[in-house]
């Protein structure tokens, strides 16, 4: 089996991984003002979905709604080991991925109020997210459907000798199904760049990963197809990115598929009108216990780089853009009636560009 991580000592299945990042000192080489946007990067997150919940009881946002709480140290691990050239794919929880990759908060919340001036122009809502300036290349509703169209755009970017990585990210459900196995041995077999990135929140809807699946360590499923994998602590902001820049790296230079687990904690249930009665209120408290903004600014603090006072003010700068998005997502207008069949075809410069 190509893997470079072993079964980690004290991880078991279905639980979150147990290294003690809260107490562990900062590498030296890193740069303070980037650390201090991770922080902020993660709180903006956690307050935009707690601010999408409380929009989608109030009915400002309609269809399906997952959000990425307690999973921001995953997702901004995730967008900050890559390039900005690269392309991502990513599942129907997407949108701190959506922030994380440089789309701005008044467009992705107004594309979930399903308004024009959303990045999608209203049509995508909170699973249908795109932006092909930024290379994201959309959330997809249907579990795994992103993983085959990742490999195919990462086999388009080998046939035209390309630097770029293609990076899918994909919930742990989604390992199950027969197209994510059908994608490791096609990228395989055809060297392709690209990064298999499995959030596993330890919940595949409402049944356990250990129930669903036959591994419950899911990096270990890569052996499959000899695809080189690994498994980090998705609660630790740094670890993930590391990982993932080392995933990255080693798909852009050996033209190869690279499958990476992180091991992170959903906070509420599988969407927004989920009860989540099906886990018990003890493993929720321990998953909460490690919330990953809490130990990153512990850390931050421990190494002398910040202060309450200034975890704070970056806080509420957080708060003061969410609240702005609301308002602009507010005001912005509703798709008019008479553009309803437009982007259904790819227009003649679009068409041109791609070639």
């Amino acid at each position: 089996m190509n893997t470079e991580q072993k079964k980690q000592p004290g991880v078991k299945n279905n639980t979150t991984a147990s290294s003690k990042q809260g107490t562990v000192t900062l590498p030296g080489n890193e740069d303070k003002e980037t650390l201090l946007n991770y922080y902020y990067q993660m709180v903006h997150i956690r307050l935009f979905e707690e601010k999408s919940s409380e929009m989608y009881t109030k009915a400002r946002i309609g269809g399906y709604c997952h959000l990425n709480l307690g999973e921001e140290a995953t997702v901004v691990g995730f967008c900050t080991g890559l390039g900005p050239d690269d392309y991502v794919y990513t599942n129907y929880r997407e949108h701190g991925y959506a922030l994380g990759r440089g789309i701005t908060s008044n467009a992705v919340m107004a594309e979930l109020f399903g308004k024009v001036t959303g990045c999608s122009k209203g049509r995508g809502g909170s699973m249908h997210m795109f932006d092909s300036e930024r290379r994201f290349l959309g959330g997809y509703g249907i579990v795994g459907g992103q993983v085959p169209l990742a490999v195919g755009a990462a086999f388009a970017v080998a046939y035209r000798q390309g630097k770029e990585v293609v990076a899918c990210q994909m919930g742990d459900g989604a390992t199950n199904g027969g197209p994510f196995y059908e994608s490791l041995n096609l990228a395989k077999i055809y060297h392709l760049p690209v990064v298999f990135f499995v959030v596993n929140n330890q919940y595949g809807m409402g049944l356990r990963v250990d129930e669903g699946s036959a591994v419950g360590e899911l990096y270990r499923k890569g052996c499959m197809a000899d695809v080189r994998s690994a498994r980090v602590d998705g609660t630790d902001i740094l670890a993930v990115r590391d990982a993932m820049r080392t995933a990255v790296e080693f798909a852009r230079k050996e033209q190869e598929p690279y499958l990476l687990e992180a091991v992170s904690f959903r906070f509420r249930g599988h969407s927004v009108i989920d009860p989540d009665r099906y886990r018990d209120k003890e493993e929720v408290q321990r998953g909460r216990s490690r919330d990953p903004i809490t130990l990153f600014g512990e850390r931050l603090k421990a190494a002398g780089l910040a202060t309450d006072a200034q975890l704070q003010e970056l806080e509420t700068q957080a708060q003061q853009d969410v609240d702005a998005s609301v308002r602009f997502a507010e005001e912005s207008a509703f798709p008019p009636v008479e553009s309803l069949f437009d982007y259904i075809y790819a227009d003649e410069q679009t068409t041109s560009n791609a070639q």
